[in-house]
């Protein structure tokens, strides 16, 4: 079976190996959500798929052939990418930007025919730009610039958007309206999308599946099951950046824990391991030797702790 695109025994990195042995495919229609921590790979993969950096060993194929054997604008009609960080054009507006798309087909001083231009118009208004097709990009909000730069990427009509962080400094409005976009064009034009996050909560929603890479391999999968098989995705971790602070016990579900600790250890510095903290019923009690106190809030229990500490109960 020819997937779209395949990775086989794939290594990736530069003078020393990212991600090795990569044996995966994607194929159109699904939304796959590439994560890892920074300098782990992931813009090193996607610069791999795109045929910028030379692989380590193995292929990567798209369409049955071998990327590293196609050129530049043969990539280019099967991939547009969107960067989180792409410099802004000077005097460019919506249109312009959106039409830049074209010129992967045409040499940059051909005009573009009436086709080209209802298909950018159609674009535009899929995209709910209408209003703001002749502003220039320096005068868009963050959500409708990335909008645009996803425009550009439409224009190209290739098959395979990749797009790096394309959620990074927007707010959670433009973040859940940019991911349903995204997820309505794999759907309704067979497209095939790739985007990078360091947000697990977008697997669940968005995703079809996910690439992770962890401890220089690639995990693939439906998205639910790469979770349910890797909980510490999803698990919080108590980062204890005070190496002076001494926490109480802390008896609660992993998030309120969490939040607790990181509370307790930006506000105190003394000690506090005498003290037991439990959450119940959306309260938590707070206990000393024969001592309770239920407080119903995080500022409740930093005043009932500082009290006990500055009366010498804590002793």
């Amino acid at each position: 079976m020819k997937h779209f695109l395949e990775l086989k025994n794939t290594t990736i990195g530069y003078s020393n190996p990212l991600v090795s042995e990569i044996n995966s495919s994607l194929e159109l229609g699904e939304v796959f959500l590439l994560m890892g921590n920074n300098g782990i790979g992931k813009t090193t993969l996607i610069k791999s798929i795109l045929g910028q950096n030379k692989l380590l060993k193995g292929e990567i194929s798209i369409n049955g052939k071998s990327i590293q054997k196609l050129n530049s604008n043969e990539i280019a009609s099967q991939i547009a990418i969107v960067f989180s960080k792409a410099e802004i054009p000077d005097n460019y507006t919506v249109t312009d930007l959106i039409s830049l798309g074209k010129y992967i087909h045409y040499p940059y001083y051909f005009k573009l025919n009436e086709t080209d231009k209802q298909e950018i118009s159609e674009i535009i208004n899929k995209l709910n730009l209408s209003k703001y097709q002749n502003k220039k990009l320096t005068e868009l909000s963050d959500g409708n610039l990335q909008k645009a730069f996803i425009g550009r990427a439409l224009a190209q009509n290739s098959p395979f958007i990749i797009l790096d962080e394309p959620t990074t400094h927007l707010d959670e409005e433009n973040k859940l309206m940019i991911l349903s976009l995204l997820r309505n064009l794999a759907k309704s034009e067979n497209k095939l999308i790739l985007f990078s996050s360091h947000d697990w909560r977008l697997a669940k929603e968005f995703s079809d599946k996910i690439w992770w890479i962890k401890d220089k391999k690639l995990i693939s999968g439906i998205s639910e099951e790469v979770i349910l098989n890797n909980p510490e995705l999803i698990t919080p971790k108590i980062l204890n950046f005070n190496q002076t602070f001494h926490s109480p016990e802390i008896d609660a579900p992993k998030l309120e824990k969490e939040m607790m600790f990181s509370y307790l250890q930006k506000n105190f510095s003394q000690d506090l391991r005498k003290f037991k903290l439990t959450f119940k019923n959306d309260f938590w009690e707070l206990n000393l030797d024969n001592f309770y106190d239920n407080c119903h809030n995080f500022q409740e229990i930093k005043h009932s702790l500082q009290t006990l500490i500055k009366t010498g109960n804590s002793n």
